[in-house]
Parts: C-alpha cells; sequence; structure tokens
C-alpha cells in the first residue's frame, strides 16, 4: 500500500520526474534558463533539460562546492543558473558556497536537491538529505519549498523560474500519489487547503500530505473531522493560512519528512505560539539518523504514516 491509497488517490510519479521534465518544457520560455548539475543528471533528471539544451547545460562533475559557485557567477552575469544535486550533497558539501556565494549576495539561483528525505530507501543515511530543510531555511533571503505530488512539482518548478532570488526545491525519489489530479495553481508562501475540516488540522508537504489525507480519512471513521493544509512553501511561511486553522480548528498536527528540528513543524510553532497558541503534535523523523532499506518499511519503521498522525490527532483533542 502507497501512502495516499487510502484517500484514493491515484500513484503518479516522482518529483524529480516532474521536475525533470517540466524545465525541459520551459526551456524555450526561459531563454536565460541554464542548468548546472554535479554529475548526478540521470538521478536528478536534468539530464532531460541537458539533451534538449546542450548548450545551456554544465555538468562541473561530482563538486558541489565549485558546482554553487560557478552558479554564482553565471546569475552575476545575468543567467538565471539551476543547480541541481542530491539534498544531501548540495546544502551538506556546498554549504559555505551557498551562504556567501547565493544567499549573501541575493542572487538569482535555484538550488534543486533531489532523493531527500528516508524514502530513498536503500541508498542509505549518507545520501538521505534530512537536514536540508533546516539548513536552506537559514540563510536569509532563501524561498524554500517541498512540493506534494508530481503535479505541484512542475507548477513550482515554473513558479521558482519566475520569482525573483534564491529558491531551494525540495524534491523525492519514489513515486507519489496525486494529491493535484485536477490541477495546481502553485504560488511561493501560499498554502492550500486539500482536505476541509473542523476538528483539527494536519499541516504537512511533501509525501507527507498523502499521509495526512490518508489519516483524515481514518479519522473520518471515527467521527473526527479532520482539515489537511499543504505547506509547500516552509519560507516565506503562509502565517495567515496557520491562523486561520489555529482559530478554527483549534488543534494544529505538523508532519514532515524531515528532522524535528529546523523543519516545517519549527515553521509552524514559531507562528503558532507567536500568534495562535494551541495544542500541537508533531510527526517527523525526530533526532536521529535512518538506515537503509526498502523505503516502505523504513517509513513504517519511523513513524512517517497515516497511523502515526491519527495518534498524533489524538494526542491534541
Amino acid at each position: 500500500m502507497y501512502l495516499g491509497e487510502l484517500s484514493g488517490l491515484k500513484l503518479g510519479k516522482a518529483t524529480r520526474d516532474a521536475f525533470g521534465d517540466a524545465l525541459r518544457a520551459l526551456g524555450e520560455k526561459y531563454p536565460d534558463v541554464v542548468v548546472v548539475d554535479g554529475d548526478v543528471g540521470n538521478s536528478t533528471r536534468t539530464e532531460v533539460f541537458a539533451k534538449a539544451f546542450p548548450d545551456r547545460a554544465i555538468n562541473v562533475g561530482i563538486a558541489e562546492s565549485n558546482m554553487v559557485s560557478v552558479a554564482g557567477g553565471l546569475a552575476g552575469a545575468g543567467k538565471t543558473p539551476v543547480v541541481a544535486s542530491f539534498a544531501c550533497f548540495l546544502m551538506c558539501n556546498a554549504y559555505d558556497q551557498i551562504r556567501m556565494s547565493v544567499a549573501f549576495p541575493g542572487l538569482n539561483v535555484k538550488l534543486v536537491g533531489s532523493h531527500a528525505g528516508i524514502s530513498i530507501g536503500e541508498d542509505g543515511p549518507s545520501q538521505m538529505g534530512i537536514e536540508d530543510v533546516s539548513l536552506a531555511c537559514s540563510l536569509p533571503g532563501v524561498a524554500v519549498i517541498v512540493p506534494a505530488d508530481a503535479i505541484a512539482a512542475a507548477a513550482a518548478t515554473e513558479a521558482m523560474l519566475q520569482y525573483q532570488g534564491p529558491v531551494y526545491l525540495r524534491l523525492g525519489r519514489p513515486k507519489v500519489a496525486e494529491v493535484y489530479k485536477h490541477g495546481c495553481h502553485f504560488e511561493i508562501g501560499k498554502a492550500q487547503t486539500v482536505r476541509e475540516g473542523d476538528d483539527a488540522t494536519v499541516i504537512a508537504n511533501g509525501l507527507m500530505v498523502a499521509a495526512a489525507l490518508d489519516a483524515a480519512e481514518l479519522l473520518k471513521r471515527e467521527g473526527v473531522s479532520v482539515r489537511v493544509i499543504d505547506m509547500a512553501t516552509v519560507k516565506p511561511i503562509d502565517e495567515e493560512a496557520i491562523l486561520k486553522a489555529a482559530r478554527e480548528t483549534g488543534r494544529l498536527v505538523v508532519a514532515e519528512e524531515h528532522l524535528a528540528h529546523g523543519g516545517l513543524g519549527s515553521c509552524v510553532a514559531s507562528v503558532a505560539s507567536r500568534i495562535a497558541p494551541v495544542p500541537m503534535a508533531f510527526v517527523n523523523l525526530g533526532d536521529g539518523f535512518a538506515e537503509s532499506g526498502d523505503p516502505d518499511g523504513l517509513l513504517v519503521k519511523y513513524g512517517l504514516t497515516p497511523e502515526a498522525i491519527v495518534e498524533a490527532v489524538r494526542k491534541v483533542r
């Protein structure tokens, strides 16, 4: 069973695949876009763009820090560089270069971290980006996006290219449920309510949006009405959506495929504690590394399931 199946959602493409296809399709529309990849274009799917626009694609090899510095130079020359690698390689290996060559000067660089979270499975903890959102959010002026499905990822790709300033886009390896089967109007800084409810609100992003919808379906059987909000933009976060949910449902649960500290949960709690304090609970990876294994098995072992969200909702009621 995949996340979203309980809600009747169809299994769609991976967000990394949607990004690659969208970038290729947008290549003509945005002639200033240049792709810079760290020798993993077959995984990040930037190879789709590179094959269509070979004179606008640069492979710097396994040298993430240099990759970011090259992108900074391209942005300074008026291009729109899209820098792609695994989330952990990009945000952990090249953090200082991102800080000094992108964030500090506020350059128009688009940072794309693929293979994020523990759902990459057998590749193991050395390649699992589980602290990337926290690192990206800590950089002044950097927008941070975690789309829920392939449709949202494609829309987020264009929104990212239109946005003036540095952006971090987090993508996943596995296929995910189609949350937005009827289309997605994506706007950076705006959350989307994907299910209405009155008794509690689950705020999620990435593949945990589908898990939240499954949890809401399970709780419906108990007579509990749960609102589900897709907070795809972690920064700048939609404070109005958090305030509205807190006031109208009185309870918040935050679910994410990330460590407990510094991710979506921390950002939502910071807002809620300041403007609308209500009982809260969190579903995340806690404070530890995962291990190599089957992706579905890892999600179960580390508590990233609809059932874990159900228990979290029960705790705050």
